[in-house]
């Protein structure tokens, strides 16, 4: 759409309903197909399944939908992502992309003895997908000696057609993430404050994950909204030793500004489902104008990839679809 590229988030997975959660994921790949998404976040942690299986899910679900794979160094090899990039290219003739993620939950790593610390992380993660570039991109041998990565005379096959080459995003909410995405080449995905207070960006691609709830009127998607993601003391708890143990930099932003309270009236930037553990960004919630303000004044800030939370129904992409549109049009009529 006019160059931005939009992702809708697979939805999580059910461990009490298994089979349910596979139908349910097939038809979630033909909504965001039949919405106009560029593709699907498939998230990575130690309770979901493993990414890559349901990118195979999602792929054969539709026709044109790109997975949008997490990948975390402490899971897999560099050679590992480059061989399941290559072969899903090979069967599938599919372009996806890759969402490098340096930490998630910090009790994952450390069940998996990994103690390396935030910065760190990242200096790491970039030397792994410098890697798993650089197999990709080179019909030779490779020779590599990093800090954390070694390879000798290592080969990539079948090899990838640059069409086929995936896109690339990481976290750009931290200094050490930005840094890392712009020596990459990557788009810097951000958890936004509302768009007033971005900055305008530079010439590094950059993005946002966001949730979006519009309706016709106002108070049509607010009475959806709090229907939907209703105060809730559990998850509030859950929300707060979640904070306390993080490092991630976004997610310490977030609650910061959760924590000095909502300005009065109703803001179309919300974090409610943040706040009770229901969802890991702020929200814009209100009519298909307002909605439609908020995300052209991401736009005029540089923004151009978007990372959708988890939608509910048919009706929610439709009613994304629309002020997406109103956005794009204004934005070319200015």
């Amino acid at each position: 759409m006019h160059g931005l590229e939009i992702f809708s988030t697979c939805p999580p997975l059910d461990p009490a309903q298994p089979g349910a959660w596979s139908a349910r994921l097939r038809e979630f790949a033909r909504l965001s197909e039949d919405a106009g998404c560029t593709g699907a976040l498939v998230v990575t942690d130690n309770a979901q399944l493993d990414p890559w299986l349901v990118a195979q899910v999602l792929i054969e679900a539709s026709s044109r939908l790109a997975p949008l794979v997490a990948v975390q160094p402490v899971y897999m090899h560099p050679y590992s992502v480059a061989k399941m990039v290559a072969s899903l290219a090979c069967l599938h003739g599919r372009r996806l992309h890759l969402n490098m993620v340096a930490g998630g939950f910090k009790n994952d790593l450390a069940a998996l003895n990994d103690t390396t610390p935030h910065d760190e992380r990242y200096a790491r993660l970039l030397e792994y997908t410098t890697l798993v570039q650089r197999l990709l991109g080179s019909a030779q041998p490779l020779s590599f000696e990093g800090r954390y990565y070694r390879v000798a005379n290592l080969r990539l096959a079948p090899p990838v057609a640059e069409a086929l080459r995936p896109g690339l995003m990481l976290s750009g909410s931290s200094p050490a993430g930005a840094q890392a995405a712009r020596e990459l080449g990557a788009t810097a995905i951000e958890y936004p404050p509302p768009p007033a207070e971005c900055a305008t960006g530079g010439a590094h691609p950059r993005g946002i994950r966001i949730g979006i709830i519009a309706r016709d009127t106002e108070d049509e998607a607010w009475a959806v909204a709090n229907e939907r993601y209703p105060a809730d003391r559990k998850g509030q708890l859950a929300h707060q030793l979640a904070t306390k143990v993080s490092d991630s930099v976004w997610r310490r932003q977030l609650a910061e500004r959760a924590a000095r309270g909502a300005p009065a009236g109703r803001d179309p930037y919300w974090l409610g489902p943040f706040e009770n553990y229901k969802a890991v960004c702020p929200f814009l919630v209100g009519s298909h104008a307002q909605v439609a303000g908020e995300l052209g004044r991401y736009l005029e800030a540089g923004y151009r990839t978007f990372i959708l939370d988890v939608p509910a129904s048919r009706e929610d992409l439709q009613h994304v679809g629309t002020v997406f549109e109103r956005a794009v049009a204004r934005r070319l009529a200015a």
